[in-house]
């Protein structure tokens, strides 16, 4: 895709009747830069570059639209083979360890997760970085939206990422994003104890077909699982997580909670304790039984 990027980049600015240098001042950039691009060279062409090529060069949105998948291949192989299925994914049911998931960040609290590592060499990569991101989350807004369902480990509700402020935005946008029909959030208390995906993450996605797919995340690595009875021992796996979570309703009171600075006060409720109330709020609810994390399943009628 670099190599397509670079030859349209040529072929534009040949036509247009300008060198390498003219190019580059126009854009803003020495004309190594340029020669760089269109010989796929050096580092690949950063969105706002992408943008001036496309104002300066009239290709109409051209570069712009391929400028996604030219960044796709900074990432290894499988990291972008999972983003392609994630785009197409009709079900996502994600378990995350130590930060709010990609798709439920703000711009504040993703811009603080994406500024540490070992991965970017500028700000100005940083942000493209933060845009993409934001982005991805156009999806669940799309008629074609999936059902998203997260578990949150409650150490991703403790530790304030970016700081007090970023990090009450953020809660309250897991309240605000929960509300929605096609989102459900869980959220698995410390006192569960141990479980199989402790240390990492966990995402099952279901695509279009009914198949599946697997990917685990640590901090430093990430594994695409596409092998059917390996995916289905992972989605298992996660079910047993979403059984162990707290229910919806309770899981919104922790993160309402934590929000509210009460934590500190804040007693999670023991197993038997958070069986009596999931059963006070079926009853409240209408009856019904409950299915897989707590919501009523709309098929049972409650009784006359």
């Amino acid at each position: 895709m670099a190599a397509l990027f670079g030859a349209r980049v040529r072929r534009l600015r040949t036509a247009a009747g300008l060198t390498q240098a003219e190019l580059g001042a126009k854009t803003h950039v020495v004309s190594t830069r340029i020669t760089q691009i269109e010989r796929v060279s050096g580092a690949k062409p950063t969105l706002e570059l992408a943008r001036a090529l496309d104002a300066v060069l009239g290709a109409d949105n051209l570069l712009v639209e391929l400028w996604p998948y030219v960044y796709r291949e900074a990432f290894p192989d499988w990291s972008r083979k999972f983003m392609e299925y994630s785009e197409r994914a009709v079900g996502i049911r994600q378990y995350a360890a130590h930060v709010v998931p990609g798709l439920l960040q703000t711009k504040a609290y993703a811009r603080a997760v994406l500024s540490v590592g070992r991965t970017l060499g500028s700000n100005e990569q940083l942000e493209e970085r933060v845009t993409v991101r934001m982005g991805r989350q156009e999806r669940l807004s799309a008629p074609d939206r999936p059902e998203l369902w997260v578990v949150l480990d409650e150490a991703v509700l403790r530790r304030p990422v970016g700081g007090q402020a970023v990090m009450r935005e953020q809660l309250e946008r897991l309240l605000d994003t929960a509300a929605e029909p096609h989102i459900t959030v869980q959220v698995l208390p410390f006192d569960q104890g141990e479980h199989d995906v402790m240390g990492g993450s966990l995402t099952v996605l279901t695509m279009p077909d009914g198949s599946e797919v697997a990917y685990t995340e640590g901090a430093h690595y990430g594994q695409l699982i596409e092998d059917p009875g390996e995916v289905r021992s992972f989605a298992l796996t996660y079910d047993r997580l979403r059984a162990a979570a707290l229910p919806p309703l309770m899981s919104l009171g922790m993160i309402r909670s934590v929000m509210e600075d009460n934590h500190r006060g804040a007693k999670v409720p023991s197993r038997s304790e958070r069986r009596r109330l999931a059963q006070e709020q079926l009853q409240q609810s209408g009856g019904g039984r409950l299915r897989g994390g707590g919501r009523r399943d709309p098929r049972r009628r409650p009784r006359p």
